[in-house]
C-alpha cells in the first residue's frame, strides 16, 4: 500500500487528551501532516486561518457541502459546523505525506467508511466518565450547562469506541503516547 493513500484518524470525546496525542505522533513522525479542518466559528485567541482551521462564513461551508467538497462534515454545536476538505486531504498527499485528522467522532466514522482499507483509527477514550468529568472542569473553559452537555455528548460517543481500529485509555498520557506511537509506526511500515 502506497503512503499517498494513508491517512490517519484520531478521535475521543472532549477532554480524553485527543489533541495532546495528536501533538506528540505529530513530532514523531515526521511523514505525518496536520489535516486542517475547516469550521464556521471565529477564530480563538492566536489561532491562525489555514494554519489552525480553515475559518469561512456559515454560507461558504454550505455551498462546499452542496458541491461535495468535503470528506466529512458536521453540525457539531448548534450552527457551528466542522469538516475535514478533500482538497486538505489531496494537498497532504501530494506531498507525499499522511494526513493526519484531529475530529469528532460522527466525523471520524464517516470518514473510515471512505476510506477503509487505508486508514487506522484511533479511539482515545478516559477511565471514566467521571474522570472526563475532571478533566473538563480542570480545564476551566466551560460553564456548568456546557460542561453538562459535553459530558452528555462524551456518554453518547463512548457507545461508538467499538467502531474504530484501536482503542487507547489515557489514564496516562505518556503511556497513552507511547502505545499510540507503536500503532502508528506499524500502520506506516506495513
Amino acid at each position: 500500500m502506497s503512503s499517498l493513500n494513508k491517512l490517519i484518524i484520531i478521535t475521543a470525546p472532549s477532554g480524553a487528551g485527543k489533541t495532546s496525542i495528536t501533538k506528540y505522533l505529530m513530532n514523531a513522525f515526521p511523514q505525518l501532516a496536520f489535516s486542517v479542518s475547516a469550521a464556521t466559528r471565529a477564530p480563538r485567541g492566536i489561532e491562525k486561518n489555514g494554519v489552525d482551521y480553515h475559518f469561512m462564513s456559515i454560507a461558504d461551508f454550505k455551498l462546499k457541502i452542496q458541491n461535495n467538497e468535503f470528506a466529512e462534515w458536521e453540525m457539531v454545536y448548534d450552527g457551528k459546523y466542522y469538516g475535514t476538505l478533500k482538497s486538505e486531504l489531496e494537498r497532504i498527499w501530494k506531498a507525499d505525506k499522511i494526513p493526519v485528522l484531529d475530529i469528532d467522532v460522527k466525523g471520524a466514522i464517516h470518514v473510515q467508511q471512505q476510506y477503509p482499507d487505508t486508514s487506522l483509527s484511533l479511539f482515545i477514550q478516559t477511565p471514566s466518565v467521571a474522570e472526563l468529568k475532571k478533566r473538563l472542569e480542570i480545564r476551566g473553559t466551560e460553564t456548568t450547562e456546557s460542561l453538562a452537555v459535553r459530558v452528555n455528548k462524551a456518554t453518547y460517543e463512548l457507545s461508538f469506541k467499538d467502531r474504530f481500529n484501536k482503542l487507547i485509555t489515557n489514564d496516562d498520557l505518556q503511556r497513552a503516547c507511547s502505545e499510540a506511537e507503536a500503532i502508528v509506526a506499524h500502520f506506516i511500515s506495513h
